[in-house]
């Protein structure tokens, strides 16, 4: 009966091999380059677009821009703490410590919506590739720290501040020593 949780800790996770390796940083640029390439838009192009909108589609774009901001500020806590990691600046338990503050399950309105489709395309490619983005994180997550690590991550009883939550998380990341 020991052989198999033997060979189970032998077992080379893929995921965990990516993340704490050279082979990161595409991801990690991907992940940073779509926080930055969606927060232009959503201060240029996208704010203009969007006083075009009936005032259906500008409700359900208000949301979904909330939504699309929530995730890609989970996925880059989650970039950064594995970089920090990756680079040193933290131990893996520290990681793992500071990343059941991380949620990588933001969900997104469906095109069923009503509304949904008079978004602009451009809006519409940004949800989608955050989701794209965001599903892979929590694969990578879910190897690396196990099943549902950061699903519950926030218990019942502790009362949470997302925006706290997110500068305590980037504090962490870039801290030295």
């Amino acid at each position: 009966m020991s052989e198999p949780s033997k060979e189970s800790a032998n077992t080379i996770k893929l995921a965990e091999r990516r993340v704490f390796s050279q082979s990161f940083k595409p991801l990690y640029d991907e992940g940073m380059g779509l926080v930055e390439r969606t927060a232009e838009y959503l201060d240029g192009k996208g704010r203009l677009e969007a006083k075009k909108l009936s005032r259906l589609a500008a409700t359900l774009y208000a949301a979904e821009s909330m939504r699309l901001t929530t995730r890609l500020m989970q996925i880059a806590s989650w970039l950064l703490l594995q970089r920090a990691a990756n680079s040193g600046e933290m131990t893996r338990d520290q990681v793992a410590s500071e990343k059941s503050k991380v949620r990588l399950d933001t969900a997104s309105a469906h095109s069923e919506a009503a509304g949904w489709s008079e978004l602009p395309d451009d809006f519409l490619d940004l949800v989608n590739r955050s989701l794209r983005l965001q599903s892979l994180v929590r694969r990578m997550d879910e190897e690396i720290y196990g099943n549902g690590s950061t699903v519950h991550a926030h218990p019942a009883n502790r009362r949470s501040n997302p925006v706290s939550d997110q500068i305590t998380l980037l504090k962490t990341a870039f801290a030295r020593g």
